[in-house]
Parts: structure tokens; C-alpha cells; sequence
């Protein structure tokens, strides 16, 4: 199994203080997913290590790729029922292909951020990404519609990222906006313009494949 919430890419980190975004909303979904077991750490999964990650689009909006600035919550901060502004970092900018991200923050930025950064690349009307932990999601996956991942590709890789890329050429997730990661043990991530739209297709989502509490 791959280990969980190491970061693979080439990091140009500078400490800084807790980012002065207002992130009541993203805190709010983050927290009822949270609930969900869809974020968290448990000793019996992954390794014990933490899992899931949130990002919201920051200004300028109307930036270029590589630019489209972001705050995503920090690396293994997933066993924190709530966070607050200091649990989160700045995504300034990326490099795809050079494997590099460069961030500033109190913390270092979810291993997952080369995903986040593609996904805001790819369409510059989405503002939020959500990355979860779903069995149910990710088991049925293929039968419910929902694009998949090639299995061999790792996450947090540049391979992931243009897994990504494929998926928005080659399939409906534009529209649909959720896929699973093939080649990360239950990893789903769901995105749309704003959070509260991205949450509601994770809720849908864990609805149609079993899931029993989906009150938000």
C-alpha cells in the first residue's frame, strides 16, 4: 500500500503567518464531511496516518495556469475535527511537469496539491476541490459513472495530475465533477464553483452507493 500523506513533490516552502482568507464556509463542509469519516485519521486505516484535504480558489481570479492561487489545508491535519485559519497554506504556484509547488504558510500544504492545482488549471470557473476518503464511493465507482483514475498512476505525482487532465478531455467529469482515484485506496475528489456545490455532489455521491447518513 502506498504511504499516505507523504509529499512528492519538490516543496519551495516559506514559513508565514496563518492566511487572511475568510474560510468560515470551507470549515463548515470540511467539518461535515469530517463527521463522515470522509476526513480523519484512523490507527486501523492507511498506515494510521491522517486523510483528506480542502482548497478554495484565492485572488486574483483571473491569474494564469501555474498562477491560480489557493489555500489548501496543511499535510496530516486530517485527525483535527475543526481548523482554523492557522491549519492552512498558500499555493502561489506549480510546475506540472518540473514536480514543484510553491507555498507559504504556518504549515506545509497537503501532499495532494499538484491534484488541486490541475484541477483550477483545467477550468478557471471551479473554486473549491474536496479530496475524501470514501470506500463506498470509491468500490462502486465504475458501476455508478463516476470517472476513475488509471490504477497504476500514485497520487500526489505529476502522473496523477495529468491522469486528471485526461479525465476532463476524455470524459464527462467536467460536468459531473467528482472522480476516484484508481490508484488511491478510496480517494474521491469532487470540485464545482463553489463548496457548497462540490460538498452536495459528495453527499449524492455517498447516497447513491450505500451510504446511510447523509444529513448535512
Amino acid at each position: 500500500m502506498q504511504e499516505e500523506g507523504v509529499i512528492k513533490f519538490d516543496l519551495q516552502f516559506s514559513a508565514a503567518e496563518p492566511v487572511a482568507v475568510d474560510l468560515g464556509e470551507l470549515n463548515r463542509w470540511r467539518n461535515i464531511l469530517w463527521k463522515r469519516n470522509l476526513i480523519g485519521q484512523d490507527p486501523e486505516r492507511y498506515g494510521g496516518y491522517g486523510f483528506g484535504n480542502v482548497s478554495q480558489r484565492i485572488q486574483p481570479y483571473d491569474a494564469a495556469c501555474g498562477r491560480r492561487a489557493f489555500v489548501v489545508s496543511g499535510t496530516q491535519t486530517g485527525e483535527l475535527e475543526e481548523l482554523d485559519n492557522s491549519h492552512y497554506v498558500i499555493v502561489s504556484e506549480w510546475d506540472v511537469e518540473a514536480n514543484r509547488v510553491t507555498a507559504s504558510g504556518p504549515v506545509k500544504p497537503s501532499s495532494e496539491s499538484l491534484t488541486h492545482a490541475m484541477i483550477y488549471d483545467l477550468d478557471e470557473s471551479l473554486q473549491v476541490v474536496l479530496h475524501v476518503h470514501s470506500p463506498d464511493i470509491w468500490a462502486s465507482a465504475a458501476d455508478s459513472g463516476i470517472p476513475v483514475t488509471d490504477p497504476a498512476v500514485e497520487y500526489g505525482t505529476p502522473a496523477m495530475a495529468e491522469e486528471v487532465r485526461r479525465l476532463f478531455r476524455e470524459s464527462s467529469v467536467g460536468q459531473t465533477g467528482i472522480f476516484a482515484m484508481g490508484g488511491h485506496e478510496d480517494g474521491v475528489v469532487s470540485f464545482g464553483a463553489n463548496v457548497e456545490q462540490a460538498g452536495r455532489i459528495l453527499l449524492k455521491a455517498l447516497s447513491e452507493s450505500g451510504y446511510a447518513d447523509i444529513q448535512a
